[in-house]
């Protein structure tokens, strides 16, 4: 049977496109009730052909704001799940996603408020920016190997994602990813990863522990703000720039370290870090950007032979390194 792309639109009525030929609604076939923002509820079985085509798709805001589904099922033969097709299906628990899903996209499940867990197949390739931003009661969920980006803001205010495994296949990670997963404790990012890019881990409030790649080369802007629990961090030694308010209000982070290779560190990058009391510079004297350390007062220690270094530097005392206590 000729393979079409099917778009399920209009189940709760939330998206009023003209359809085409090969864009039928299932209120229009009558698999689902009409629309009428509640019409569809309770346990949702998508059927694999509707009115003798195949369905191949799952469009754009399909089932946006049914709050009434609280289970899914998607048929196998789906290759890909549109932008905000279960956006803000808030009584939705669990989704069934088949083998054949390539493609995950833009807010899919968005503020999906009461999915606990989910499994994404190993067929899926690409997951859209935000695909589950907001989903406040997901503790765990896989990144299939195939994945090579994990796009802004796409685990935001995931509240109660406790661990997440991040795969070899990954070499970016973009801005907000992890931003406000608040039970997040621990992280290892692999060696495929070059660039983690700002915000990513910002009130991360619950993150004790975090292994960093070499390679990476900025750390962005508040990366790591409001990480509340992190009392210290390795920085690998491939980082030239701290930008602003990288660490900004990580109340318990007592020491740490800054590779030679820094050469700039940003605006409030330690404001309010008001437990740190260390920072040791393996080399030269970096740029210092406005109030590097306020509401901060750590002493800094370096070694005898790096360059640039007076009696203070960001304000703060300066010191030798054979000179700590």
């Amino acid at each position: 049977m000729l393979g079409l792309w099917i778009s399920l639109l209009g189940a709760c009525g939330a998206d009023k496109r003209t359809q085409t030929e090969e864009e039928v609604s299932v209120a229009q076939l009558g698999v689902y009730p009409p629309a009428g923002g509640q019409g569809t509820t309770g346990e949702l079985v998508i059927p694999n052909i509707i009115g003798g085509r195949r369905v191949t798709k799952i469009g754009r805001a399909a089932f946006y704001g049914c709050s009434g589904i609280t289970s899914a099922a998607i048929p196998d033969g789906v290759i890909r799940i549109g932008g905000s097709a279960f956006y803000k299906c808030k009584g939705l628990t669990s989704i069934t996603i088949p083998d054949s899903i390539t493609y995950i996209g833009k807010d899919a499940f968005q503020d999906c408020v009461s999915l606990t867990n989910i499994t994404i197949p190993d067929s899926v390739t690409s997951i859209g920016m935000g695909a589950f931003s907001g989903c406040e009661s997901l503790t765990s969920i896989n990144i299939p190997e195939g994945v090579t980006i994990i796009e802004y803001n796409t685990f935001q205010d995931c509240a109660r994602l406790t661990s997440i495994k991040v795969p070899r296949s990954i070499t970016r990670i973009k801005g907000g990813a992890f931003r406000g997963c608040t039970s997040l404790t621990r992280m290892t990012i692999p060696d495929s990863v070059t660039s983690i890019e700002d915000m990513t881990y910002w009130g991360c409030s619950s993150l004790t522990s975090i292994k960093l790649p070499e390679g990476i080369t900025i750390f962005g802007y508040a990366l790591f703000r409001e990480c509340t629990s992190l009392t210290n961090i390795a920085i690998p030694n491939s980082v030239t720039s701290i930008s602003n308010s990288v660490f900004q209000s990580c109340k318990n982070l007592m020491s740490i370290t800054i590779p030679d290779k820094v050469t700039s560190i940003g605006k409030w990058a330690f404001r309010n870090c008001s437990s740190l009391t260390t920072v040791t510079f393996l080399g030269d004297a970096p740029k210092a950007g406005e109030e590097v350390f306020k509401d901060a007062t750590p002493t800094i220690y370096r070694k005898p032979e790096a360059k640039g270094w007076g009696d203070t530097w960001g304000g703060r005392p300066v010191k030798l390194i054979s000179e700590k206590p």
